[in-house]
């Protein structure tokens, strides 16, 4: 064979070799790529608690906190980092019902004109890229609460966004199986507030080794049904006059007692 021939057929396959290791090069990106938007938006998808079968959503009055009695749509998620003992929604610890921050925004908009969300759990700030992408969503006017147990440390974007942190610390007494509390994060934000869930005065000692603020302490009965709460909370209620801070009914239990979705 003549040596141009040769030289010829060797740079064409050396040519068609490139190009293949180009288009195999090429398909591994196209395939990390495709795999990186599958990621992104699996993370936007969130977990919502789920009751009777379907997302637990619903309309209601807020039941404590500083904003008890106000008119608010409720949205809980599913997943949490305890196990509380006493915990009244444990159907919310695990499991729940996926769908997308649209998704989310209309099954929101069963009921119009509220002006008020809460969103409770489960823990919620476990999902906290997924809320960023919700409240993005949301109207600027719409005031947003966020119940969290103060373990998770809320991203920056939400700290811009939500309007009222109900912060509630769990007690030893709760065997919740406690993660590291990161108060100090809630304590630099003046819309922050601490709800503690308590048996009596026998839990005070630990409130007040915290060292939290007390014009934003919060205590209130460990009861999830009308006849417990009831007992226990004119107890309560001497509790927070005997140490100079607020009282949080749970007029939800008072209202309804033990009903789901209220």
């Amino acid at each position: 064979m003549p040596a141009r021939y040769a030289r010829s057929r060797e740079t064409k396959a050396k040519r068609n070799f490139r190009e293949q290791g180009e288009l195999i090069e090429t398909s591994r990106e196209l395939t990390l790529a495709w795999e990186f938007v599958i990621m992104s938006n699996r993370i936007f998808d969130m977990r919502l608690a789920q009751l009777n079968e379907k997302p637990e959503v619903f309309y209601s009055l807020q039941g404590e906190g500083t904003s008890a009695g106000s008119p608010a749509m409720f949205l809980r998620l599913a997943g949490c980092n305890l196990h509380c003992m006493w915990c009244d929604t444990k159907h919310a610890q695990k499991g729940g019902i996926e769908c997308t921050p649209q998704e989310v925004v209309k099954l929101l908009s069963y009921q119009q004109g509220w002006d008020r969300l809460v969103v409770t759990g489960g823990e919620p700030l476990l999902q906290g890229k997924e809320l960023e992408a919700l409240f993005s969503l949301l109207p600027e006017e719409v005031k947003i609460e966020i119940e969290t147990n103060g373990t998770v440390a809320p991203t920056p974007v939400l700290i811009e966004r939500v309007t009222m942190w109900n912060v509630s610390p769990k007690l030893a007494y709760a065997e919740s199986g406690r993660k590291m509390l990161i108060l100090d994060v809630f304590r630099s934000l003046s819309n922050a507030w601490y709800k503690f869930v308590v048996r009596g005065e026998e839990d005070w000692a630990e409130v007040g080794a915290l060292q939290l603020p007390k014009e934003r302490i919060m205590l209130m009965p460990c009861a999830a049904d009308r006849e417990r709460y009831r007992a226990l909370l004119p107890e309560v209620a001497q509790m927070c006059v005997r140490h100079g801070v607020r009282l949080s009914m749970r007029l939800h239990v008072e209202l309804w007692d033990t009903e789901p979705g209220r």
